[in-house]
């Protein structure tokens, strides 16, 4: 049985060809990455800047979306 061994600058080369090999095959997988992860973070922004604010009751929310005075 022979071993081979890997130094780490041997690995870390490995795994970047294997990551650019995964962007240029599965562009679409890691675009929905990229936009999952930017869509969190604009959610997670809302919602602390929700939480600074005053509370308002319901019908208020939809007049404002249906776009009464």
């Amino acid at each position: 049985m022979s071993y081979t061994t890997l130094d780490e600058t041997r690995i870390k080369d490995l795994f970047k060809q294997a990551f650019v090999e995964l962007l240029q095959e599965r562009k679409d997988l890691f675009y929905k990455l990229v936009t999952d992860a930017v869509e969190d973070f604009a959610l997670l922004n809302a919602i602390k800047e929700g939480e600074d604010t005053a509370m308002v009751c319901r019908e208020e929310v939809f007049q404002v979306l249906e776009g009464a005075p």
